[in-house]
């Protein structure tokens, strides 16, 4: 084990459960009850028993993990809420997972690595500074609501990082690439947002 990666004095947007409803949406955005589901391709269906989710990159070993081994982990409860490029928001979503900061800490974070791609089943990847994902801002989800995750919404799991849009939450993830340069991912590649934060109204290039 190794500490924790942290941007000391960057803990992001956090907002008050308490606060305002209306204060809790976005620009540009409306609220929905629902939860609607949007996808690049087919959605991949990965057995468990084959399931793995690694860390490498600008790491000094890289860490694997099968499905018994990730639910053993430490993990909690999340509930957040969550914003899509299409301009749907949908508060007081309830997960279940383990934070990044932890899946961070059992590998030795090479210094040169600010960044880092999400890899998923099927071919998806999306990029992120290590400065939207550490200090408890992103996790990795296996249940929604009480329930696994399913398929759908990117079981058995997904990459969830509320405070920018969904995209960036990176569906049947199986792991984190670190790098020393932010590289587009698929979306980004197409002309969206390198980063995406909805209160910026990140949504495409030049936003």
């Amino acid at each position: 084990m190794t500490e924790r990666f942290t941007s000391r004095g960057f803990f992001g947007k956090r907002r008050d459960a308490g606060t305002d409803r209306a204060d809790r949406i976005p620009p540009g955005q409306y609220l929905t009850d629902g939860f609607p589901v949007l996808s690049a391709g087919p959605t991949p269906q990965i057995p468990l028993e084959t399931w793995e989710f690694t860390i490498d990159g600008l790491v000094a070993e890289p860490m694997r993990w099968s499905w018994e081994q990730f639910q053993s982990l430490p993990s909690r409860d999340w509930t957040v809420d969550i914003s899509c490029v299409t301009k749907w928001t949908k508060l007081d979503t309830r997960w279940h997972g383990v934070s990044v900061d932890d899946l961070l800490a059992a590998v030795e974070i090479d210094p040169r690595a600010g960044f880092l791609t999400a890899q998923s089943y099927g071919g998806y990847t999306t990029n992120l500074p290590l400065t939207d994902v550490v200090n408890n801002q992103a996790f990795v989800a296996w249940q929604y609501d009480g329930a696994p995750l399913e398929p759908p919404h990117g079981g058995p799991a997904r990459l969830v990082v509320p405070h920018l849009y969904f995209w960036k939450s990176a569906k049947w993830v199986r792991g984190l690439r670190l790098m020393e340069k932010d590289q587009p991912g698929f979306w980004e590649s197409l002309g969206y947002h390198i980063r995406g934060d909805p209160w910026r109204e990140e949504r495409y290039s030049g936003d």
